[in-house]
């Protein structure tokens, strides 16, 4: 009896026990799914202004080594070291007596064969009567005239030496070839100075403009180029606009410049190609060598479309896509195509339009048909410059 009733209890207790985790069940059952929070933003059209950051090296618009064109010794400095120098100002003088004496020998030996020109001339014209008459024979008359030739290229060989030694008189006066800031000097009063040498006797720079060298890739830049010619900018065809800041400073150079050309060749050791921009630089605030790096405004993408980079899913192949709130606020997986980032964002050329909302917050525990509670996403500020 004893025995029954233990077997009836346990068998009411197991059904209760059941009935109880059958409720359970139900209750799990019938619970709603949760959604998860998500921030969302509005894909809008917006006028951007697309630019790239580029290292670079400022370059002397021109420099001039200046060397002495004759030799002798250098018996005066004309300039100050560092000082602005004037086209055609007198920098050094070298000794000119010696140059001197040359160009009066010079006049002295034309004198000469001009005096000896008037005499074969005469006597030429004076063979030519006498031999109508047969008073002289042929032969002595072509003699006089192959003298009086001789004598017209003597003259003319006395004028080139004449102008030789004119020549290297003026060049003992050595005169600033361009303007610019001069150098230190190399050498000082006295010292020997032969024509054509290798060391240079000082060098004059011109700094106002200047030039400012600049790496790109060619990739970038082939991709500037086709995005031009496609009017992606508006089919702006002006020169591009570029700003500097040099390297250590926090202030921007206040004066902006223009691009001016990309070199024919490209480094086969870094990809890259030189990008030459002109800057003026009145008051020599940027001086040759300096490292700066330089923002070019490439043009406007008109009505263009934009992400931000922290929605963009990668997939294996490298291809883009963004969560979305799909119909009845399930999460979805949409691919789409971008051109070039500018700032913290990718410009959309398809696969999204205006009005369409993307996922940008919570979007690391996604999955696709997973039930999303969409919020507005707070907005942040973008820097639009490409790279």
């Amino acid at each position: 009896m004893t025995r029954l009733w233990k077997i009836g209890l346990w068998t009411v207790g197991t059904a209760c026990v059941l009935a109880i985790l059958a409720g359970c069940d139900e209750k799990h059952a019938a619970a709603p799914e949760r959604a998860a929070t998500v921030g969302v933003i509005e894909v809008t059209p917006s006028d951007i202004d697309v630019t790239s950051e580029l290292p670079g090296r400022v370059v002397a618009f021109r420099v001039s080594e200046v060397r002495p064109q004759v030799s002798g010794i250098l018996k005066k400095r004309l300039f100050e070291e560092g000082a602005e120098v004037k086209a055609g100002q007198q920098l050094y003088q070298i000794d000119p007596e010696r140059y001197g004496a040359s160009l009066a020998s010079a006049e002295a030996d034309l004198a000469k064969a001009n005096a000896t020109l008037k005499s074969v001339q005469a006597k030429a014209q004076r063979y030519a009567d006498l031999v109508r008459i047969n008073a002289v024979s042929k032969q002595d008359y072509d003699d006089a005239v192959a003298s009086f030739d001789q004598a017209k290229a003597e003259v003319k060989s006395a004028k080139a030496t004449l102008d030789l030694a004119a020549i290297d008189l003026v060049y003992t006066r050595m005169n600033a070839p361009i303007s610019g800031r001069i150098g230190k000097s190399n050498v000082t009063e006295g010292a020997l100075v032969t024509a054509n040498q290798e060391t240079s006797l000082t060098t004059v720079t011109q700094l106002d403009p200047i030039y400012v060298d600049l790496t790109q890739s060619s990739v970038a830049l082939m991709q500037l180029r086709r995005e031009i010619a496609a009017g992606a900018f508006g089919g702006q065809s002006r020169k591009l606009s570029v700003t500097l800041t040099v390297e250590g400073d926090t202030q921007a150079y206040p004066l902006s410049g223009v691009l001016q050309f990309s070199d024919v060749t490209v480094d086969q050791t870094t990809g890259t190609v030189t990008v030459r921009a002109i800057f003026p630089n009145p008051d020599h605030e940027l001086l040759p060598g300096m490292f700066v790096r330089a923002r070019i405004t490439q043009g406007t993408n008109k009505d263009s479309l934009t992400v931000p980079q922290k929605a963009i899913v990668r997939d294996a192949s490298g291809g883009a896509s963004v969560w979305v709130p799909g119909p009845e606020n399930r999460a979805q997986l949409q691919p789409i195509q971008v051109s070039r980032m500018v700032g913290d964002r990718w410009i959309v050329t398809g696969g999204l339009h205006a009005g369409d909302r993307v996922i940008v917050d919570g979007i690391q525990s996604l999955r696709p048909g997973v039930a999303v509670a969409p919020v507005s996403a707070a907005p942040t500020a973008a820097k639009l410059v490409s790279r």
